[in-house]
């Protein structure tokens, strides 16, 4: 009979830490964002040339407007970025592979004829400029051309590179893009307007960067870096660019 008051008061105390832990807030995971900063410190530059952070950062957040946008492959998180402001003897084109950090790929990219010597001083959205033009691209789908294994480029800047499938502006291999015809010359060969890349990698750069994913060519151009819709944080623009085919 002693045994009765115990056993209540343990069953009331067992009721009363149940009910406890009911009420208690139901806390939930902390969600991890990486800043533009956090991804850069991330990305692997071990062996190659290490981009600038600031052209990075733009590159990075025209990618992720151009995502929410629906405007490229979900399936294939790569970022291509040609830092133009770089002289042309250098490796200026960048292929990182955003969900591993690495830098898949770092060479060197030509500029257009009309765009400048070494150096890019000039664009235009123009045909027969025979210029490159600045700007956020989609890649598209390949084909075979004059210089063989090429890869379709949408420009997503209007005004600036919208052009881009009529000009034929597409990736593709050539033989002045060399170090060897650097030593030859004192810069590298130039293109009618295409980002062209070694003949030895061009087969690699198109497969790797095909299909919807991003490509940025930069240049420090006040008036496009102060007005292109896909540097601003947080937009989603909704134009649809369209383009018909054609090659130079």
């Amino acid at each position: 009979m002693r045994k009765l008051p115990i056993i209540l008061f343990l069953s009331a105390l067992s009721l009363f830490t149940l009910q406890a832990r009911t009420n208690e807030p139901d806390v939930q995971p902390v969600k991890v964002v990486n800043t533009v900063s956090d991804v850069y410190k991330s990305i692997d530059f071990t062996g190659v040339d290490k981009l600038n952070y600031e052209v990075f950062a733009k590159a990075y957040t025209g990618y992720q407007n151009l995502k929410a946008a629906n405007k490229l492959n979900a399936a294939k998180n790569i970022l291509t970025v040609s830092d133009y402001s770089l002289s042309a003897n250098k490796k200026r084109m960048w292929i990182i592979d955003l969900d591993s950090r690495r830098v898949l790929i770092n060479t060197y990219v030509a500029h257009g004829q009309g765009t400048g010597e070494e150096y890019a001083k000039h664009f235009s959205n123009r045909e027969g400029s025979h210029q490159s033009s600045m700007g956020f691209y989609v890649t598209g789908d390949t084909y075979t051309g004059n210089h063989g294994n090429s890869l379709h480029l949408h420009g997503m800047d209007e005004g600036y590179n919208s052009a881009a499938y009529e000009r034929a502006i597409v990736v593709h291999g050539a033989g002045y893009v060399s170090s060897d015809f650097i030593a030859g010359t004192g810069r590298l060969g130039r293109s009618w307007g295409c980002p062209a890349v070694s003949n030895e990698l061009s087969d690699t750069v198109i497969n790797t960067i095909k299909d919807g994913t991003c490509m940025f060519i930069y240049y420090p151009e006040k008036t496009y870096l102060e007005t292109c819709q896909w540097l601003k944080p947080g937009t989603n623009p909704a134009t649809e660019m369209h383009a018909s085919s054609g090659e130079l």
